[in-house]
C-alpha cells in the first residue's frame, strides 16, 4: 500500500495571512508539519500550494512541493490536483493523507495511525478523534464534534455538543457521557478523493459549514480512530503565540 501525505498550503488567509512561514522558535510553521509528516511510515510527502513564496521556502529548507491552481475552495479539493499532477508523472498512490498545514504538533504517530485504518479494506475515509473532558471545549463552536457508532463509523460531526442529554444540566455533560472532538487529519483512497471533491454540496454542510457532511450525505463511510493526540491548530496570531509559548517557554498561555 503506498501512501502519499499532501499538505495544502496557502498564503493568503483573512485571519492569519502568511501562516505557512510563521516562524516557530526558528522554524516556520509549514516546516514543522512538514518534517512530522517525513518521519511517518509513508511513501512520499509534498507540500501543495498556489504561492511562490511558499514553494521557495519549501524548497529552501529541502522539502517538495507542487504548484497547484489559486482556485481550490479547500485542501480536499488541493489535494486531489496534486494526486494528478504526479500521476501525469506516473507516480501512483493508494492511499492520500491530509494532513492540516496549520498543526504543527501533529506527531507521525498520528498519521500512522490513520494509514492503519486502510488495512481494513471497507475503510473509505479515516480520520481521528479525540476525548473531550472540558465544558470550555464541548461548547465552543471552534471544536467540531462527532459521534460514532459501534464500529467507530462516524454517524455525524456537529459544531453543536451531541449527544444532547435531556435533563442534565449543561455543565454536568463532561462527565455524564462521552464526548469526542475531531482532529482535523484525513486519509481517502484515492479513487474515492477524487469522486468527494466532485459532490455538489448538501444541506447539511450548508447548515454547518463542515465539509465532511457532503460526504456523509452521499453515502460514504468515515472510518475514526482514537488517539491520545490533541493537537494545537493555529487559526490566528493569537493562536501563534500561544503555541511558541507552549514550545519554547515551555508554557500553556
Amino acid at each position: 500500500m503506498k501512501i502519499l501525505v499532501v499538505i495544502p498550503s496557502r498564503y493568503a488567509s483573512s485571519r492569519f495571512p502568511g501562516k505557512p512561514m510563521a516562524d516557530i522558535c526558528g522554524k516556520s510553521m509549514v516546516q514543522r508539519v512538514y518534517g512530522q509528516a517525513a518521519a511517518a511510515r509513508v511513501d512520499k510527502v509534498v507540500v501543495a500550494t498556489d504561492d511562490a513564496r511558499i514553494a521557495g521556502h519549501v524548497k529552501q529548507f529541502g522539502g517538495q512541493v507542487l504548484m497547484t491552481g489559486p482556485h481550490h475552495a479547500n485542501g480536499t479539493s488541493r489535494c486531489r490536483e496534486a494526486v494528478e499532477i504526479l500521476e501525469n508523472r506516473n507516480l501512483f498512490f493508494d492511499v492520500v493523507i491530509n494532513v492540516q498545514g496549520d498543526e504543527p504538533m501533529i506527531r507521525p504517530e498520528h498519521l500512522n495511525q490513520v494509514a492503519n485504518q486502510f488495512r481494513n479494506g471497507q475503510t473509505d475515509i479515516a480520520t481521528l478523534v479525540h476525548p473531550i473532558s472540558s465544558r470550555s471545549e464541548l461548547f465552543d463552536p471552534n471544536v467540531v464534534k462527532v459521534v460514532t457508532d459501534n464500529k467507530k463509523q462516524a454517524l455525524y460531526f456537529s459544531r453543536h455538543p451531541i449527544p444532547f442529554l435531556r435533563n442534565e444540566p449543561q455543565e454536568k455533560w463532561p462527565e455524564k457521557a462521552t464526548y469526542y472532538k475531531h482532529i482535523g487529519i484525513y486519509g481517502y483512497r484515492t479513487g474515492v478523493l477524487k469522486q468527494i471533491v466532485s459532490l455538489p454540496g448538501g444541506k447539511l454542510e450548508s447548515a454547518e459549514k463542515l465539509e465532511q457532511l457532503r460526504w456523509l450525505e452521499n453515502g460514504y463511510r468515515i472510518t475514526t480512530e482514537i488517539t491520545d493526540y490533541e493537537g494545537i491548530g493555529v487559526d490566528t496570531p493569537e493562536d501563534l503565540q500561544k503555541l511558541i509559548n507552549k514550545i519554547c517557554n515551555n508554557r500553556t498561555t
